[in-house]
């Protein structure tokens, strides 16, 4: 589908399935909210599917990969051929990423959608190349508007068509990116979008020193200053100062709601495609878990603004998706509780009050 037509089907989930799945959580036998989040989590995967008793059946993370021309600027502790050699740590299951999607029992599935390199075909790679890189945003927009379009529909082709594959019963989705330079448009999005000051909302990224963070929150004012985003335009922000992955992860969220299929949402960098996709139709907010609390600062402000509240606070900062394993795991976890835990009935418990 287009990206017009994907933003017509999504729709804010039945409150009335909330209200079922609570009758369900409140008659297990424990105290009512005595499994905190866990309840919510099932709670709302009951919303999002509509089905009264859902389960995970396929998980599948996509790690968006995208180079980035604000990467010569040298805002990053590494060099931009870390990108692609980080691809082939994924596609050989080397990676942070790879370690916590076993954990979890998920598929990792690689997409380039910006790489500056050609990748042969490989089992796990996705090609879907938009741009070999953007543009240097400090000079200019990141992609003309005909490329950002493309990254948003690329997302919702892909999580299409994986709904078509395995079904959308039973499907969950995960976020992930890698891209050397990334934090630097993310940043630029959440200032586009909120006006809160760039050194409010920038953090160190992969690590660089007190001078080269310094240097980094020049190089986003300056974007902003030359590009003028507009912020009630969401491709408008995506094309001049975002990223490839960004705007596929955007498209990725926007496909997955459009189907009812729930979405978790890995770090700062996917948080920034959640919130293009949540400013193009906030009823989005619906099917998105956050899965963490990211060390950049600017997360924070973000999954607020869009009405989030991630999973956990672990200090994590390395993306890939590795946050969305976990979370994915979390989701399990509540399903399981509200799927296989006995009844007071069932277990001849007596019910507090009784």
């Amino acid at each position: 589908m287009t990206l017009k037509e994907t933003l017509k089907k999504i729709k804010k989930v039945d409150q009335a399935f909330i209200l079922k799945a609570s009758q369900r959580l409140d008659s297990l036998t424990k105290p009512r909210e005595s499994l905190g989040r866990l309840e919510e989590f099932a709670r709302r995967m009951v919303a999002i599917t509509e089905e009264l008793r859902p389960s995970v059946k396929k998980k599948i993370i996509f790690t968006f990969a995208a180079d980035h021309g604000v990467a010569e600027e040298g805002v990053s502790a590494f060099p931009k051929e870390v990108t692609r050699q980080m691809v082939l740590n994924f596609l050989r299951g080397g990676a942070g990423i790879n370690v916590l999607a076993r954990h979890a029992g998920a598929e990792v599935a690689v997409v380039d959608i910006g790489v500056d390199c050609d990748f042969d075909e490989a089992e796990g790679l996705i090609r879907k190349k938009v741009v070999r890189g953007t543009r240097n945003i400090r000079k200019g927009p990141a992609m003309t508007p005909a490329e950002a379009l493309q990254c948003v529909e690329t997302g919702i082709e892909l999580a299409e068509k994986y709904a078509s594959k395995y079904s959308r019963d039973g499907l969950i989705l995960g976020t992930g990116e890698m891209g050397i330079a990334n934090t630097t448009p993310s940043s630029a999005v959440v200032a586009a979008f909120t006006g809160v000051a760039v050194a409010e909302i920038t953090g160190r990224g992969t690590g660089i020193d007190d001078k080269a963070f310094g240097h980094k929150i020049a190089v986003i004012q300056d974007a902003l200053n030359i590009n003028k985003p507009n912020p009630k335009d969401p491709l408008d922000v995506l094309a001049k100062v975002g990223g490839a992955e960004i705007g596929g992860i955007a498209g990725l969220i926007l496909g997955a709601a459009s189907l009812r299929v729930p979405v978790v949402i890995d770090g700062f960098i996917s948080t920034a495609g959640a919130l293009i996709a949540y400013e193009l139709n906030p009823a989005t907010a619906d099917y998105m878990f956050a899965s963490h609390n990211s060390v950049e600062q600017g997360h924070r402000i973000m999954l607020d603004r869009i009405g989030l509240k991630p999973f956990v606070d672990l200090n994590l900062r390395l993306g890939e998706g590795t946050g969305s394993a976990i979370g994915i795991s979390l989701i399990e976890a509540g399903l399981k509780i509200y799927n296989e835990m006995a009844t007071f009935g069932e277990a001849g418990v007596s019910e507090e009050g009784s």
